[in-house]
């Protein structure tokens, strides 16, 4: 599978997994303060852990593009 591919298959899953996420928090029934509150929860844990896979995906670039230049 190419990189490309396997990013895309990547950012479906992750975008997937937001949109499940955002949807079962707007419709779990709580007061609206409640849901406001968890939504910022969610959404500062999602922005946490987006930045490390995306800091994760740069240094597996790095490492694949040094490879690709020690072969050539």
């Amino acid at each position: 599978m190419s990189e490309n591919k396997s990013g895309e298959i990547i950012s479906t899953f992750l975008l997937g997994g937001i949109i499940g996420a955002a949807l079962g928090i707007l419709f779990a029934p709580a007061s609206g303060k409640e849901t406001r509150s968890r939504a910022n929860d969610w959404l500062e844990d999602t922005t946490e852990k987006t930045k490390e896979k995306l800091e994760d995906l740069q240094d597996e670039i790095k490492k694949r593009k040094e490879q690709l230049l020690k072969h050539n």
